[in-house]
Protein backbone atom coordinates (compact mmCIF):
# COMPACT_ATOMS: atom_id res chain seq x y z
CA UNK A 1 0.00 0.00 0.00
CA UNK A 2 1.37 3.55 -0.97
CA UNK A 3 1.68 5.92 1.47
CA UNK A 4 -1.56 8.09 -0.47
CA UNK A 5 -3.07 5.24 -0.43
CA UNK A 6 -2.41 4.52 3.47
CA UNK A 7 -3.59 8.53 4.34
CA UNK A 8 -6.59 7.61 2.39
CA UNK A 9 -7.23 4.99 4.49
CA UNK A 10 -6.16 6.92 7.92
CA UNK A 11 -8.85 9.65 6.98
CA UNK A 12 -11.73 7.57 6.19
CA UNK A 13 -11.26 5.58 9.76
CA UNK A 14 -11.15 9.05 11.75
CA UNK A 15 -14.18 9.73 9.78
CA UNK A 16 -15.87 7.01 10.63
CA UNK A 17 -14.76 7.40 13.94
CA UNK A 18 -16.30 10.46 14.26
CA UNK A 19 -19.28 9.47 12.64
CA UNK A 20 -20.04 6.79 15.47
CA UNK A 21 -18.80 9.18 18.32
CA UNK A 22 -21.67 11.84 17.05
CA UNK A 23 -24.24 9.14 16.84
CA UNK A 24 -23.64 7.94 20.30
CA UNK A 25 -23.99 11.48 21.66
CA UNK A 26 -27.00 11.70 20.01
CA UNK A 27 -28.47 8.32 21.26
CA UNK A 28 -27.57 9.17 24.88
CA UNK A 29 -29.21 12.73 24.36
CA UNK A 30 -32.30 11.56 23.05
CA UNK A 31 -32.05 8.60 26.20
CA UNK A 32 -31.59 12.19 28.45
CA UNK A 33 -34.56 13.78 27.58
CA UNK A 34 -36.63 11.30 29.03
CA UNK A 35 -36.31 12.71 32.20
CA UNK A 36 -38.02 16.33 31.40
CA UNK A 37 -41.02 14.68 29.66
CA UNK A 38 -41.70 13.01 32.95
CA UNK A 39 -41.04 16.53 35.07
CA UNK A 40 -38.10 14.99 36.93
CA UNK A 41 -34.96 16.28 37.28
CA UNK A 42 -31.92 15.18 35.48
CA UNK A 43 -29.48 12.14 36.25
CA UNK A 44 -26.29 13.95 36.84
CA UNK A 45 -24.61 10.82 35.86
CA UNK A 46 -26.52 10.75 32.68
CA UNK A 47 -26.55 14.33 31.83
CA UNK A 48 -22.39 14.28 32.49
CA UNK A 49 -21.91 11.36 30.31
CA UNK A 50 -24.43 13.12 27.36
CA UNK A 51 -21.97 16.60 28.14
CA UNK A 52 -18.51 14.18 27.55
CA UNK A 53 -19.66 12.35 24.79
CA UNK A 54 -20.56 15.84 23.01
CA UNK A 55 -17.14 16.51 23.99
CA UNK A 56 -14.89 14.11 22.77
CA UNK A 57 -16.52 14.29 19.30
CA UNK A 58 -15.79 17.84 18.92
CA UNK A 59 -12.33 17.01 20.65
CA UNK A 60 -11.95 14.38 17.79
CA UNK A 61 -12.93 16.27 15.26
CA UNK A 62 -10.53 19.47 15.98
CA UNK A 63 -7.35 17.14 17.36
CA UNK A 64 -4.56 17.55 14.38
CA UNK A 65 -1.82 15.66 15.63
CA UNK A 66 0.27 16.33 12.28
CA UNK A 67 -0.63 20.15 12.24
CA UNK A 68 1.00 22.86 13.58
CA UNK A 69 -1.12 23.36 16.53
CA UNK A 70 -3.11 20.36 18.71
CA UNK A 71 -6.50 21.03 17.71
CA UNK A 72 -7.77 23.01 14.73
CA UNK A 73 -9.78 26.16 15.78
CA UNK A 74 -12.27 26.64 12.80
CA UNK A 75 -12.93 22.86 13.11
CA UNK A 76 -13.52 23.51 16.60
CA UNK A 77 -15.46 26.22 16.43
CA UNK A 78 -17.99 24.25 13.52
CA UNK A 79 -18.11 21.20 14.95
CA UNK A 80 -19.44 23.16 18.33
CA UNK A 81 -21.96 25.11 16.24
CA UNK A 82 -23.53 21.94 14.91
CA UNK A 83 -23.53 20.36 17.81
CA UNK A 84 -25.11 22.84 19.97
CA UNK A 85 -27.85 23.82 17.40
CA UNK A 86 -28.37 19.59 16.56
CA UNK A 87 -28.73 19.40 20.16
CA UNK A 88 -31.28 22.60 20.53
CA UNK A 89 -33.47 20.96 17.80
CA UNK A 90 -33.14 18.25 19.30
CA UNK A 91 -34.20 18.45 22.82
CA UNK A 92 -36.70 21.03 22.15
CA UNK A 93 -39.93 18.75 21.53
CA UNK A 94 -39.07 17.76 25.83
CA UNK A 95 -38.09 20.75 27.20
CA UNK A 96 -41.52 21.72 26.12
CA UNK A 97 -43.26 19.47 28.26
CA UNK A 98 -42.26 22.33 30.81
CA UNK A 99 -42.75 26.12 30.61
CA UNK A 100 -40.38 27.27 28.13
CA UNK A 101 -38.91 30.15 25.94
CA UNK A 102 -40.02 31.29 22.77
CA UNK A 103 -37.21 30.06 20.91
CA UNK A 104 -37.39 26.03 22.74
CA UNK A 105 -41.36 26.31 21.30
CA UNK A 106 -40.66 27.23 18.00
CA UNK A 107 -38.05 24.74 17.46
CA UNK A 108 -40.47 22.29 19.11
CA UNK A 109 -43.31 23.21 16.80
CA UNK A 110 -40.92 22.37 14.00
CA UNK A 111 -39.70 19.31 15.77
CA UNK A 112 -40.53 16.92 12.92
CA UNK A 113 -38.68 19.00 10.18
CA UNK A 114 -36.33 21.50 12.19
CA UNK A 115 -33.02 18.94 11.85
CA UNK A 116 -33.95 19.40 8.16
CA UNK A 117 -32.66 22.80 8.33
CA UNK A 118 -28.96 21.83 9.57
CA UNK A 119 -28.49 20.17 5.76
CA UNK A 120 -27.40 23.22 3.80
CA UNK A 121 -24.69 24.62 6.69
CA UNK A 122 -23.50 21.28 6.58
CA UNK A 123 -22.91 21.01 2.98
CA UNK A 124 -21.03 24.44 3.02
CA UNK A 125 -19.06 23.24 6.31
CA UNK A 126 -17.95 19.87 5.16
CA UNK A 127 -16.71 22.23 1.86
CA UNK A 128 -15.29 24.94 3.38
CA UNK A 129 -13.25 23.33 6.04
CA UNK A 130 -11.33 20.38 4.52
CA UNK A 131 -11.67 17.76 7.50
CA UNK A 132 -12.36 14.73 6.38
CA UNK A 133 -13.32 14.10 10.27
CA UNK A 134 -15.78 16.94 10.24
CA UNK A 135 -17.15 15.99 7.38
CA UNK A 136 -17.92 12.30 8.83
CA UNK A 137 -19.71 14.02 11.69
CA UNK A 138 -21.73 16.36 9.57
CA UNK A 139 -22.41 13.36 7.30
CA UNK A 140 -24.04 11.46 10.25
CA UNK A 141 -26.06 14.50 11.50
CA UNK A 142 -27.54 14.61 8.44
CA UNK A 143 -28.01 11.58 7.92
CA UNK A 144 -30.21 11.09 11.19
CA UNK A 145 -31.69 14.25 10.53
CA UNK A 146 -33.36 12.76 7.04
CA UNK A 147 -34.43 9.49 9.14
CA UNK A 148 -35.94 11.09 11.51
CA UNK A 149 -38.17 13.13 8.81
CA UNK A 150 -38.57 10.81 7.01
CA UNK A 151 -39.97 8.55 9.17
CA UNK A 152 -42.32 11.27 10.76
CA UNK A 153 -43.63 12.15 7.03
CA UNK A 154 -44.97 8.43 6.27
CA UNK A 155 -46.61 8.08 9.84
CA UNK A 156 -48.33 11.42 9.02
CA UNK A 157 -50.16 10.18 6.19
CA UNK A 158 -51.42 7.30 8.84
CA UNK A 159 -53.32 9.57 10.44
CA UNK A 160 -57.43 9.62 10.07
CA UNK A 161 -59.59 12.49 10.62
CA UNK A 162 -61.85 12.88 13.77
CA UNK A 163 -64.66 14.99 14.63
CA UNK A 164 -64.44 17.87 17.15
CA UNK A 165 -67.58 17.97 19.86
CA UNK A 166 -69.32 21.05 20.49
CA UNK A 167 -67.11 21.76 24.08
CA UNK A 168 -63.75 21.35 21.54
CA UNK A 169 -65.22 23.60 18.76
CA UNK A 170 -65.99 26.13 21.21
CA UNK A 171 -63.29 26.42 23.31
CA UNK A 172 -61.25 26.03 19.68
CA UNK A 173 -62.98 29.65 18.44
CA UNK A 174 -62.82 31.09 21.59
CA UNK A 175 -58.77 30.67 21.43
CA UNK A 176 -59.01 31.51 17.63
CA UNK A 177 -61.12 34.72 18.04
CA UNK A 178 -63.19 32.80 14.96
CA UNK A 179 -60.27 32.81 12.67
CA UNK A 180 -59.42 28.74 12.96
CA UNK A 181 -56.90 28.63 9.35
CA UNK A 182 -55.08 31.26 11.04
CA UNK A 183 -55.07 30.45 14.35
CA UNK A 184 -53.64 27.09 13.52
CA UNK A 185 -51.21 28.69 10.57
CA UNK A 186 -49.82 30.89 13.90
CA UNK A 187 -49.55 28.39 15.93
CA UNK A 188 -48.59 25.53 13.48
CA UNK A 189 -51.18 23.51 14.59
CA UNK A 190 -51.06 21.10 11.46
CA UNK A 191 -53.67 18.40 12.90
CA UNK A 192 -56.60 20.93 12.37
CA UNK A 193 -58.53 20.31 8.95
CA UNK A 194 -61.44 22.91 7.99
CA UNK A 195 -63.41 22.14 4.50
CA UNK A 196 -66.58 23.78 3.78
CA UNK A 197 -67.14 25.28 7.41
CA UNK A 198 -66.56 21.55 8.91
CA UNK A 199 -63.51 21.65 11.38
CA UNK A 200 -61.90 18.08 11.78
CA UNK A 201 -58.87 17.18 13.80
CA UNK A 202 -56.49 14.47 11.59
CA UNK A 203 -55.56 12.22 15.00
CA UNK A 204 -52.87 9.81 15.80
CA UNK A 205 -52.89 6.42 16.72
CA UNK A 206 -50.78 3.39 18.05
CA UNK A 207 -48.83 3.85 14.70
CA UNK A 208 -48.39 7.37 14.14
CA UNK A 209 -46.52 10.22 17.21
CA UNK A 210 -49.10 11.08 19.79
CA UNK A 211 -50.86 14.63 19.03
CA UNK A 212 -48.66 17.63 20.97
CA UNK A 213 -51.66 17.81 23.06
CA UNK A 214 -49.27 18.81 26.16
CA UNK A 215 -48.07 21.31 24.27
CA UNK A 216 -51.88 22.79 22.81
CA UNK A 217 -53.56 22.35 26.56
CA UNK A 218 -50.88 24.22 28.35
CA UNK A 219 -49.48 26.93 25.99
CA UNK A 220 -53.05 27.86 23.97
CA UNK A 221 -55.72 26.61 26.02
CA UNK A 222 -57.09 23.75 23.96
CA UNK A 223 -58.85 20.94 24.38
CA UNK A 224 -57.54 17.67 24.73
CA UNK A 225 -57.29 16.29 21.05
CA UNK A 226 -60.26 13.39 20.45
CA UNK A 227 -57.73 11.04 19.51
CA UNK A 228 -56.19 11.33 22.50
CA UNK A 229 -58.83 11.25 25.19
CA UNK A 230 -59.32 8.13 23.60
CA UNK A 231 -55.79 6.54 24.35
CA UNK A 232 -56.06 8.11 27.58
CA UNK A 233 -59.07 6.39 28.38
CA UNK A 234 -57.50 3.07 26.87
CA UNK A 235 -54.27 3.05 28.71
CA UNK A 236 -55.71 4.40 31.79
CA UNK A 237 -58.00 1.33 32.01
CA UNK A 238 -55.32 -1.09 31.00
CA UNK A 239 -53.04 0.39 33.53
CA UNK A 240 -55.47 -0.27 36.40
CA UNK A 241 -56.67 -3.88 35.37
CA UNK A 242 -52.52 -4.81 34.98
CA UNK A 243 -52.21 -3.53 38.87
CA UNK A 244 -55.65 -5.26 39.59
CA UNK A 245 -54.43 -8.70 38.49
CA UNK A 246 -51.22 -8.19 39.65
CA UNK A 247 -52.81 -8.04 43.00
CA UNK A 248 -51.51 -4.53 43.66
CA UNK A 249 -53.22 -2.01 46.01
CA UNK A 250 -53.10 1.53 43.67
CA UNK A 251 -56.14 4.67 43.28
CA UNK A 252 -57.16 6.88 40.92
CA UNK A 253 -55.73 10.28 41.96
CA UNK A 254 -54.48 13.82 40.66
CA UNK A 255 -56.18 15.64 37.99
CA UNK A 256 -57.95 11.80 36.73
CA UNK A 257 -59.73 11.51 40.14
CA UNK A 258 -60.70 15.25 40.17
CA UNK A 259 -62.49 14.85 36.81
CA UNK A 260 -64.34 10.83 38.10
CA UNK A 261 -65.56 12.91 41.05
CA UNK A 262 -66.51 16.56 39.37
CA UNK A 263 -67.00 15.26 36.30
CA UNK A 264 -69.26 12.32 37.44
CA UNK A 265 -66.45 9.78 35.46
CA UNK A 266 -64.82 12.06 33.33
CA UNK A 267 -62.26 12.91 31.89
CA UNK A 268 -60.99 17.05 32.54
CA UNK A 269 -61.81 19.02 29.27
CA UNK A 270 -57.56 19.42 29.32
CA UNK A 271 -56.75 16.67 31.14
CA UNK A 272 -53.00 15.49 29.67
CA UNK A 273 -52.30 11.94 31.75
CA UNK A 274 -53.55 9.50 33.87
CA UNK A 275 -52.50 9.76 37.57
CA UNK A 276 -52.48 6.37 39.67
CA UNK A 277 -50.91 5.68 42.92
CA UNK A 278 -49.88 2.45 43.93
CA UNK A 279 -49.06 1.26 47.45
CA UNK A 280 -45.45 -0.75 48.20
CA UNK A 281 -44.99 -3.35 50.51
CA UNK A 282 -43.39 -6.16 51.76
CA UNK A 283 -44.97 -8.72 49.40
CA UNK A 284 -44.85 -6.16 46.58
CA UNK A 285 -41.82 -4.28 46.11
CA UNK A 286 -40.53 -1.73 43.41
CA UNK A 287 -38.23 -4.38 41.89
CA UNK A 288 -41.12 -7.08 41.77
CA UNK A 289 -43.55 -4.40 40.59
CA UNK A 290 -41.69 -2.48 37.72
CA UNK A 291 -40.35 -6.04 36.54
CA UNK A 292 -43.68 -7.05 36.16
CA UNK A 293 -45.09 -4.24 34.38
CA UNK A 294 -42.63 -3.56 32.27
CA UNK A 295 -42.66 -7.58 31.65
CA UNK A 296 -46.31 -7.58 30.44
CA UNK A 297 -46.28 -4.30 28.98
CA UNK A 298 -43.61 -4.86 26.53
CA UNK A 299 -45.17 -7.88 25.22
CA UNK A 300 -48.90 -6.00 24.52
CA UNK A 301 -47.21 -3.17 23.25
CA UNK A 302 -46.92 -0.08 25.46
CA UNK A 303 -43.35 1.97 26.43
CA UNK A 304 -42.58 1.66 30.03
CA UNK A 305 -40.27 4.00 31.36
CA UNK A 306 -38.86 3.54 35.43
CA UNK A 307 -37.53 5.97 37.56
CA UNK A 308 -36.65 4.68 40.87
CA UNK A 309 -35.36 7.11 42.52
CA UNK A 310 -38.28 9.95 41.76
CA UNK A 311 -40.91 6.70 42.80
CA UNK A 312 -42.46 6.59 39.73
CA UNK A 313 -43.34 4.63 36.22
CA UNK A 314 -44.79 5.91 32.97
CA UNK A 315 -46.17 4.11 31.14
CA UNK A 316 -47.16 4.80 27.78
CA UNK A 317 -48.98 4.04 24.83
CA UNK A 318 -46.67 4.37 21.93
CA UNK A 319 -45.08 0.73 21.08
CA UNK A 320 -41.48 -0.25 22.25
CA UNK A 321 -39.33 0.08 19.04
CA UNK A 322 -35.99 -2.02 19.28
CA UNK A 323 -32.32 -0.73 19.96
CA UNK A 324 -31.46 1.90 19.65
CA UNK A 325 -34.57 3.80 18.13
CA UNK A 326 -36.26 3.26 21.02
CA UNK A 327 -34.80 6.59 22.88
CA UNK A 328 -35.99 8.09 19.94
CA UNK A 329 -39.71 8.75 21.26
CA UNK A 330 -38.40 11.61 23.36
CA UNK A 331 -38.08 13.80 20.13
CA UNK A 332 -42.30 13.19 20.33
CA UNK A 333 -43.55 16.90 20.80
CA UNK A 334 -46.52 14.94 22.06
CA UNK A 335 -46.89 11.58 25.01
CA UNK A 336 -49.62 9.78 25.96
CA UNK A 337 -48.97 7.80 29.16
CA UNK A 338 -50.26 6.68 32.96
CA UNK A 339 -48.32 8.10 35.54
CA UNK A 340 -48.29 5.34 38.14
CA UNK A 341 -46.44 6.98 41.93
CA UNK A 342 -45.06 4.73 44.58
CA UNK A 343 -46.21 5.23 48.14
CA UNK A 344 -45.20 3.66 51.46
CA UNK A 345 -46.66 3.23 54.41
CA UNK A 346 -44.80 5.45 57.04
CA UNK A 347 -45.08 7.77 60.30
CA UNK A 348 -45.37 11.16 60.37
CA UNK A 349 -45.83 13.43 63.69
CA UNK A 350 -47.66 10.91 65.45
CA UNK A 351 -49.71 10.00 62.15
CA UNK A 352 -50.00 7.11 60.23
CA UNK A 353 -49.41 8.52 56.37
CA UNK A 354 -49.23 6.94 53.06
CA UNK A 355 -45.77 9.10 51.84
CA UNK A 356 -44.66 9.06 48.60
CA UNK A 357 -41.32 11.09 47.38
CA UNK A 358 -42.61 13.96 44.63
CA UNK A 359 -44.80 16.57 45.53
CA UNK A 360 -48.19 16.63 44.36
CA UNK A 361 -50.84 19.15 44.73
CA UNK A 362 -50.73 20.77 47.93
CA UNK A 363 -49.44 17.39 49.59
CA UNK A 364 -47.80 18.29 52.68
CA UNK A 365 -44.30 17.24 53.72
CA UNK A 366 -43.66 14.40 55.99
CA UNK A 367 -41.45 14.50 59.16
CA UNK A 368 -39.41 11.53 56.74
CA UNK A 369 -38.75 14.19 54.02
CA UNK A 370 -41.47 12.99 51.52
CA UNK A 371 -45.56 13.85 50.87
CA UNK A 372 -47.97 12.19 52.16
CA UNK A 373 -51.81 11.84 53.29
CA UNK A 374 -53.68 10.17 56.18
CA UNK A 375 -54.00 6.60 55.44
CA UNK A 376 -57.80 6.61 57.06
CA UNK A 377 -58.59 8.43 53.42
CA UNK A 378 -57.30 5.86 51.05
CA UNK A 379 -57.78 2.73 52.51
CA UNK A 380 -59.21 0.77 51.84
CA UNK A 381 -60.08 1.31 48.77
CA UNK A 382 -63.28 1.79 46.90
CA UNK A 383 -63.90 2.20 43.01
CA UNK A 384 -65.61 5.19 41.31
CA UNK A 385 -66.71 5.69 37.27
CA UNK A 386 -63.91 6.82 35.27
CA UNK A 387 -63.82 7.29 31.30
CA UNK A 388 -66.23 4.38 31.01
CA UNK A 389 -65.39 2.14 33.21
CA UNK A 390 -65.11 1.73 37.04
CA UNK A 391 -61.62 2.01 38.93
CA UNK A 392 -59.95 1.93 42.39
CA UNK A 393 -60.29 5.19 44.24
CA UNK A 394 -59.13 6.30 47.80
CA UNK A 395 -61.94 5.25 50.49
CA UNK A 396 -62.77 9.05 50.80
CA UNK A 397 -62.22 10.83 47.44
CA UNK A 398 -63.40 14.46 48.84
CA UNK A 399 -60.96 14.48 51.29
CA UNK A 400 -58.13 13.08 49.55
CA UNK A 401 -58.95 16.05 46.89
CA UNK A 402 -59.54 18.51 49.66
CA UNK A 403 -55.58 17.73 50.62
CA UNK A 404 -54.69 18.19 47.01
CA UNK A 405 -56.51 21.18 45.61
CA UNK A 406 -58.30 23.03 49.00
CA UNK A 407 -61.69 23.55 47.52
CA UNK A 408 -61.27 21.38 44.82
CA UNK A 409 -65.16 21.81 43.70
CA UNK A 410 -63.25 25.35 42.04
CA UNK A 411 -62.11 24.97 38.70
CA UNK A 412 -58.57 26.15 38.56
CA UNK A 413 -56.61 25.62 35.24
CA UNK A 414 -52.91 24.88 37.01
CA UNK A 415 -50.69 24.70 33.82
CA UNK A 416 -52.19 26.39 31.32
CA UNK A 417 -50.92 29.84 30.27
CA UNK A 418 -52.55 32.82 31.99
CA UNK A 419 -54.01 34.49 29.25
CA UNK A 420 -55.15 31.08 27.64
CA UNK A 421 -56.95 30.49 30.94
CA UNK A 422 -58.90 33.76 30.88
CA UNK A 423 -59.72 33.06 27.24
CA UNK A 424 -61.06 29.43 28.40
CA UNK A 425 -63.26 30.65 31.29
CA UNK A 426 -64.93 33.36 28.62
CA UNK A 427 -65.59 30.10 26.38
CA UNK A 428 -67.02 28.46 29.20
CA UNK A 429 -69.20 31.40 30.80
CA UNK A 430 -70.49 31.18 27.13
CA UNK A 431 -71.52 27.53 27.74
CA UNK A 432 -68.37 25.84 25.72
Amino acid sequence: MTGIEASAVTEIVAALVAAALYAVAYLSLVRLMRFPRNWVPFSRWEALATGLLAILAVAWVSLTPNGPAPLSGISLITSSAFIVAASGIIAAPALTFRPSNRVVEFLSRHADHAGLWLIGPALVGGLVVPNSKLQGMLTALVAIECSWFLRHHRAWRRRRLHPLDPSDLSVLENQSRGDIPAFAARQGIRELVWSEGVVSWRGCDRSTPPCPFNLYINRLGLNTAPCCREHLREIGHYAATCLREAGVVHWLEGGSLLGAVRGNGALLDWEDDVDISVLLQEDMTWSRLSAALAERAGRDGYYVDLFERHGLIALSLDPPRPRPFRWERNRFRGEIRVDIAMYRLAESYGEVVLERRSHKGDMPATEGGGYGVPKEIVLPTSTIGFAGGRIACPSDPHAYLRVLYGNFEEIEYTYIDTTAVESRHTAVNRGG
